[in-house]
């Protein structure tokens, strides 16, 4: 053999490796796509209007706002996890008296940077 009919049967197996690659990855698509619809089909289906949720009697739940009392955080010797801290679960929090929400009074409300004089 020369080194013409070395070249095309090197370039007609790298063709036919990347002509295997192919099939194989067609036939890896083919199969998701089968598994896929099989998985599918076992799935329920949509569910029909009378099995949607429907609003309450008393028409849609709105948001409540209130104003709570701030808990204090207990003092201890030794550290707390957030578990033991109240508003967790152990110790319920409560409405405030006075419902009206906290405003920032003139001349405070500047954040780090703002160029606000702060709370001096």
């Amino acid at each position: 053999m020369n080194s013409a009919s070395m070249h095309i049967a090197a370039s007609s197996a790298s063709a036919m490796g990347l002509i295997a690659a192919g099939v194989v990855v067609v036939a890896l698509l083919m199969g998701a796509f089968w598994m896929g619809s099989r998985i599918r089909r076992r799935e329920p289906g949509p569910p029909r209007p009378e099995e949607q949720p429907h609003l309450p009697d008393g028409g849609p739940v709105r948001e409540v706002r209130e104003v709570r009392e701030a808990d204090e955080v207990p003092r201890s010797d030794t550290r707390l996890t957030p578990h033991e801290l109240p508003g967790h679960g152990n110790s319920p929090t409560r409405s405030s008296a006075s419902q009206e929400r906290p405003r920032w009074t003139g001349g405070n409300s500047g954040s780090f940077g703002s160029g606000s004089p702060g709370g001096h």
